[in-house]
């Protein structure tokens, strides 16, 4: 295993300079407004059902996510010294993100919609398939035998369009 993945990751370095703290609150902006651009187009591209088009956004996703993450941490290990250097760019920084966490919320819930439709729909097909499959036989009762469990084939299916 690589000594990559076990190391724990670097501490983040705390902001020295008042320069310094008005850089990274204006890099965090400007990734938290790349990335709920991102977003935000994901969420349309979902709700329109373009699915196709998400992964082209996945790597800006993931480049935005990891941005996002290494200036929080910085912020959290520099926060005593921004709250006595730049207390109104820390306290807009902070409703900023509030209101970042609201975006964010919506496209989970979009997100989480849209698996639930899919999986409902994939369930239906496979029960479906799976009824159709099943010999229309009686049982003693006189009743349509319910499809067993062992007799059901898994239902493939293949993500190239």
């Amino acid at each position: 295993m690589s000594t990559a993945l076990n190391a724990a990751p670097a501490p983040a370095r705390p902001v020295s300079s008042a320069a310094d703290a008005e850089l990274l609150i204006q890099h965090l902006h400007d990734v938290m407004d790349a990335l709920l651009g991102t977003v935000e187009e994901e969420t349309q591209l979902v709700r329109s059902g373009k699915l196709t088009e998400v992964s082209r956004l996945e790597q800006s996703k993931l480049d935005l996510s990891r941005m996002y993450v290494t200036d929080t941490a910085r912020i959290r290990a520099s926060q005593q010294y921004l709250a006595e250097v730049t207390p109104a760019r820390l306290d807009r920084l902070r409703k900023r993100h509030d209101e970042f966490r609201a975006v964010l919320q919506i496209n989970l819930t979009v997100l989480a919609t849209a698996h639930a439709v899919s999986e409902s729909i994939m369930r239906g097909v496979s029960d479906e398939l799976a009824r159709k499959a099943q010999p229309q036989a009686y049982g003693a009762s006189g009743r349509a035998m319910a499809p067993s469990a062992s007799g059901t084939q898994p239902l493939a299916v293949s993500r190239v369009l």
